[in-house]
């Protein structure tokens, strides 16, 4: 029988099983390389990626105490059971527990916690066997196409894996203390809701970044994924796990970049820089004999608080906003000595200065 006699709609039949022949046939074909990596380093990491579910007591309409729980990720850092996770999954909680990837399921003691990185330490009590530890790599050595793979373990279900490329490298984002987080990694791999505290990883299955945010214009687990370099949670978890909290050099000084509009307005002689609103009575800055403004003015619907020293260069290096300075302080430790290029008035003044500790939050 000729094509041409058989009718449209068996020729239709006859295409769509042609088609699911074909995609049957595929099912037992051969992983491609990339698959064969996506699968080595699911299977390798898997085991060190946690579920971290927190309570927090909320009051209801009657003021009654109500608890509510909160789901992450965590990831096993040290065999003697730390875990690394985000300080707003944990941020609040009055009891904190940790299913591993077996099921098993643990009370978590909170070791420290940063909500300028958005980072916290918990501890499990379980056996080491079940402890496995992921491999530490290099944040600095990214590069911007190179492909990555995160996986979480939200709402204690199996850890999922996406995959992605790094699409940008020296982001910033706000932590939620406000401050600023550092050359955050952008990355295109859908990071959902409950995957945050979980490993951005290389092909290699080295952690590269703690995934920790997602801007999405909406509100869904698609978007632009943001995790926290390794080499920053190399700064900070060893300090959380030995006393809890970090260090950080202290100004002593509350800080207002001064933009050219503004400095036009003021009629100030320079374009940049960075206003002292206030000066924290025997701070560092106090005892280098900086001083705060005197007086508060309205520009438009601003309250400006001027008259103060304005910083211009640190060790040399202009600053051109607040988050300049802190970004460049954030190097330092406290008793570390920086020289300040200051305009008071009308003169362009050095002053040393040392760094103290930033006083704990709460």
């Amino acid at each position: 029988m000729q094509n041409k006699n058989i009718p449209k709609k068996y020729l239709l039949i006859i295409s769509l099983a042609l088609i699911y022949t074909l995609l049957l046939s595929r099912t037992g074909a051969a992983l491609t390389e990339d698959e064969k990596n996506n699968v080595s380093v699911y299977n390798q990491v898997a085991p060190s990626v946690v579920n971290v579910s927190s309570v927090v007591m909320e009051l209801d309409f009657f003021l009654n105490p109500v608890p509510k729980q909160g789901s992450g990720s965590g990831i096993i850092i040290d065999d003697r059971g730390y875990v690394l996770t985000n300080h707003h999954v944990i941020m609040e909680a009055q009891s904190v527990q940790v299913t591993l990837s077996d099921g098993s399921s643990y009370p978590a003691k909170l070791i420290g916690s940063d909500p300028d990185s958005d980072l916290a330490v918990i501890k499990i009590a379980a056996p080491k066997s079940k402890l496995k530890s992921i491999r530490l790599g290099d944040s600095d050595k990214l590069r911007v196409g190179q492909k990555v793979l995160a996986i979480g373990n939200p709402f204690g279900l199996k850890e999922t894996l996406t995959t992605g490329i790094i699409s940008s490298i020296g982001r910033s984002i706000r932590a939620p203390s406000g401050l600023l987080i550092e050359d955050m990694i952008q990355t295109d791999a859908s990071i959902n809701p409950g995957n945050s505290g979980g490993p951005l990883l290389n092909s290699d299955g080295e952690l590269i970044g703690i995934n920790s945010a997602i801007f999405t214009p909406s509100g869904g687990s698609v978007g632009i994924g943001f995790a926290i370099p390794v080499n920053t949670a190399r700064k900070v978890f060893p300090q959380l796990m030995a006393r809890g909290y970090v260090e950080y050099p202290w100004l002593g000084a509350g800080l207002q970049t001064l933009r050219p509009s503004l400095a036009e307005a003021l009629k100030l002689p320079v374009r940049y820089g960075v206003m002292l609103a206030e000066v924290v009575k025997d701070g560092p800055a106090d005892r280098a004999g900086l001083r705060g403004a005197t007086r508060q003015v309205r520009l438009g619907n601003t309250i400006v608080a001027i008259g103060g020293d304005i910083i211009l260069q640190i060790d040399g290096k202009k600053v051109e906003s607040g988050d300049v300075l802190i970004r460049y302080l954030r190097e330092k430790k406290p008793g570390d000595r920086v020289l300040l290029t200051v305009l008071r008035g009308s003169k362009t003044i050095n002053v040393p200065l040392t760094l103290g500790k930033r006083p704990r939050r709460g």
